[in-house]
């Protein structure tokens, strides 16, 4: 069971800079990222370029691992082994995810109008 991912550079300095812009720290805006790419019926690609934050399991999931390994095997619609779950495509959904995340805060402008356009997804 691996416990710890790295993140790509592009992504570990979007998390930089949305975490200045914001306030947010680092592990909600990954999970903000993640239900962003769970969004996308699509599988994202995984992450080959590994040279960014190195992030703990426990600190990203923590009590709640089971509920967003059964969100990733849902997503990908087949089981998915622990393995390929963590660090993989929890890593791969994070990477797309910052990804909009991003786009998201540059459409909105700003962070309340941000928190707003979010709010209004989930409507």
């Amino acid at each position: 069971m691996n416990f710890r991912l790295k993140t790509s550079k592009d992504t570990s300095e979007r998390l930089n800079s949305l975490q200045a812009s914001t306030g947010l720290t680092w592990n909600i805006l990954s999970r903000i990222a993640l239900s962003l790419s769970l969004q996308d019926p699509s599988m994202p690609n995984l992450v080959e370029n590994k040279n960014g934050v190195d992030i703990h399991r426990n600190a990203m999931t923590g009590e709640n691992d089971y509920v967003y390994k059964a969100l990733i095997r849902q997503h990908a619609q087949r089981n998915v082994p622990d393995e390929e779950y963590f660090p993989d495509l929890f890593n791969a959904h994070i990477e797309r995810g910052m990804l909009l995340l991003e786009n998201e805060y540059k459409h909105a402008g700003n962070y309340e109008k941000l928190l707003q356009n979010l709010i209004g997804m989930g409507s």
